[in-house]
């Protein structure tokens, strides 16, 4: 079983049903605290993690992360939130795919609120309500490439985006606060929405296709590390587990009566 975690970067995808089109991959909404390792525990062999929830509830575990790893299950991350983490799980196997994730990798970025956005209930496909950072900068980096930004301006523009609190950030709101008279606010709206990139999406998408091309079981091989096992990852997991079983200090599922 192929599980991916996606919300608003796959916003159309989720909202018209098209992953149903990948048969082989479940889909899942955007992880919260628990739900890797609820995964793994449900038989997961592929975990595909691309938006996380980190405000109103706890963000995944990192230690959820190397759990699937350490159970042989491939964990791979891109776009937003599965982007940080992969960067910052990949010396312990996760898989990082993607330009976001290269870019926190290398430390060109730092801060997860460049990927962050806010986004509506599942039940309505994710709909996204912000623009993330580096979809906003990337689309100004295309308005330059097309000629309608000269790169003095755009470079001022980039650093004025990156000091919106990022559940305000949007292309209105940018131009709007940029521009003081509305019809020059108003251009340079239609110039960033004429030439809008979706990083996290052409990312997202990457992602898709390889978990699409490995194939349905676990790795065999363990990793080179163990996984520490005290008392509150043994009291955490086991909450997670079925009833009538535990888990054990050495991570293994064990059946009670």
């Amino acid at each position: 079983m192929k599980v991916l975690f996606v919300g608003p970067t796959l916003y159309k995808l989720v909202r018209d049903r098209t992953l149903d089109g990948c048969p082989e991959i479940e889909r899942r909404p955007p992880a919260g605290q628990g739900d890797i390792a609820r995964a793994v525990l449900d038989g997961a062999t592929v975990i595909g993690l691309v938006d996380g929830r980190y405000e109103d509830v706890a963000a995944p575990w990192h230690k959820e992360i190397l759990y699937a790893i350490q159970e042989g299950v491939t964990v791979l991350g891109a776009g937003s939130l599965g982007a940080l983490r992969a960067a910052e799980c990949a010396a312990f196997g996760m898989i990082g795919i993607g330009r976001t994730f290269q870019r926190y990798a290398s430390g060109e970025l730092v801060d997860d609120s460049d990927v962050a956005q806010l986004h509506g209930p599942d039940e309505i496909g994710s709909l996204p309500l912000t623009e993330a950072f580096v979809n906003v900068e990337a689309t100004i980096d295309r308005a330059v490439a097309t000629g309608e930004l000269p790169i003095d301006e755009a470079n001022r523009l980039k650093g004025f985006a990156r000091g919106i609190f990022f559940k305000e950030l949007c292309f209105e709101t940018l131009a709007t606060r940029y521009v003081q008279n509305s019809a020059g606010a108003t251009e340079l709206r239609l110039c960033l929405e004429r030439n809008r990139v979706d990083a996290k999406r052409r990312d997202a998408l990457e992602l898709v296709e390889a978990m699409a091309a490995l194939p349905a079981r676990r790795r065999a091989q363990a990793p080179q590390w163990r996984l520490a096992m005290p008392a509150i990852w043994v009291a955490f997991i086991s909450n997670l587990t079925p009833r009538g079983e535990r888990i054990s200090t050495q991570g293994v599922r064990v059946v009670t009566t």
